[in-house]
């Protein structure tokens, strides 16, 4: 009966140890949602990036922590694990949080994603590459310098652009109509949705699935 019992234990710890080592293999996912601090822009549209990640964050049940250069979330999600990144650097100074979360995670650039607004998309439409260019916006213009390269997947929110020559800071620092208030929402869930389906399907079927403006039905 002894023998049994501690055959059991052993198997139990065997059994723990490896479970142990899967979740420190686990598949990382740097997500980084891009904004300014401070209560004044939390509704602003520039500030899109950062009100994805605490969807994300509320949806898998994860806390932000102040740490180095950002709050940050942390969560398991189907085998794979979650990092969620709001920077505290301001907008044009995100390249040093993204710069450090990658190399004190050890991730490669491929399971980075950066979420942002973008004034040459309609309202609400979303837009997930592989790559890019910065496009004018000052956040993804840091990280690209700072990580090196363009090549890093990045979902785009497009916030419009109803404004007048010389009113772009004004626009993007600016707060949400009450109609796009009314709408952000669902959007927002469509955009956490899009998330989590690319660290489970990969960058191209979240493409075909999500790359939709926000009448369209989802494939």
């Amino acid at each position: 009966m002894r023998g049994k019992f501690k055959n059991w234990a052993k198997g139990l710890f065997i059994k723990s140890q490896i479970s142990f080592k899967e979740g420190e293999n686990m598949k990382k996912i740097l997500v980084v949602g891009l904004g300014n601090i401070g209560p004044e822009y939390k509704y602003t549209r520039h500030n899109i990036g950062f009100l994805i990640a605490d969807r994300l964050a509320e949806k898998l049940k994860a806390t932000f922590k102040t740490e180095r250069y950002g709050a940050v979330a942390v969560a398991n999600y189907r085998g794979k694990r979650f990092i969620i990144l709001k920077p505290a650097t301001y907008m044009n100074l995100s390249g040093k949080a993204v710069r450090y979360w990658l190399e004190k995670e050890k991730i490669d650039k491929n399971n980075l994603v950066i979420f942002t607004d973008d004034v040459n998309l309609d309202f609400g439409t979303l837009r997930l590459r592989p790559k890019g260019s910065d496009g004018g916006h000052n956040g993804l213009k840091s990280v690209q310098e700072l990580i090196g390269g363009m090549q890093y997947p990045r979902l785009r929110f497009g916030i419009g652009k109803d404004y007048p020559q010389g009113g772009q800071i004004d626009y993007v620092l600016g707060q949400w109509t009450k109609a796009q208030m009314e709408q952000l929402p669902k959007l927002i869930d469509q955009a956490t949705e899009a998330l989590l389906n690319f660290a489970q399907e990969g960058l191209q079927r979240t493409m075909n699935k999500f790359n939709t403006k926000p009448n369209q039905t989802k494939k």
